[in-house]
């Protein structure tokens, strides 16, 4: 059966791990030329040129990850395991709206995350202020 509209909506990031913030910023920033977009105490996101994804950097130990954006978690979960996928972290609550970390039949790992909560907002010095509505 062939389905006409694709699960996956686009790549919403490169979410990479870093040991040290400011280190981070002065590589990917200073020296390759990505400009902030947002920040929090604990990541920053930065802009790709002439792409909506970003380059996420974050002080969290895990593997680095391409999030991909889907319409609704929710649904794209019971597609993905109908599909044939595995669900490896249910769904669950983020900042911009829920996530779920799925599994194909290869195991490859992705994650999936929608923004029913809104895009970040920042204030005038990139820091994220809250979320814009949906």
């Amino acid at each position: 059966m062939m389905i006409s509209e694709p699960l996956f909506q686009r790549i919403d990031c490169l979410n990479l791990p870093v040991g040290d913030l400011e280190n981070a910023l002065e590589f990917y920033r200073d020296k390759l030329g990505h400009n902030v977009i947002w920040k929090t105490e604990h990541s920053v996101g930065l802009r790709f040129p002439d792409d909506e994804a970003e380059l996420v950097i974050r002080l969290e130990k895990r593997s680095p990850e391409t999030d991909i954006t889907v319409k609704s978690v929710i649904d794209a979960t019971k597609r993905f395991s109908e599909a044939g996928g595995k669900v490896v972290v249910p769904p669950f609550d983020i900042q911009i709206g829920k996530c779920v970390v799925v599994e194909d039949p290869w195991g490859n790992r992705l994650v999936l995350l929608d923004y029913s909560k809104g895009l970040l907002e920042t204030d005038e010095e990139d820091n994220v202020t809250g979320n814009s509505p949906s």
